[in-house]
């Protein structure tokens, strides 16, 4: 179910809202609870299952490359 970041036309807030069908759309502002809520543009994230691991080894920028993901972050992180 996706998550969408909305921002309050008269105060500017910003809120998210986890959205599962159409009745889950904002019609006002959670703070003011005026204005209409415009959807905000925002960037997606990507999580990885607990227990899974990437490989470095492809990745020719890395400086732990051939070491395996140990941090927790890949290549595009640093």
């Amino acid at each position: 179910m996706p998550i969408y970041e909305y921002t309050c036309d008269k105060c500017r807030h910003q809120f998210d809202v986890l959205i599962r069908n159409e009745k889950d759309y904002p019609k006002k502002c959670p703070a003011c609870g005026k204005g209409k809520p415009v959807k905000a543009f925002s960037s997606f994230a990507v999580s990885m299952a607990a227990g899974s691991t990437v490989s470095r080894e492809a990745c020719e920028v890395c400086p732990t490359a051939g070491t395996g993901c140990g941090g927790g972050g890949c290549c595009g992180d640093m």
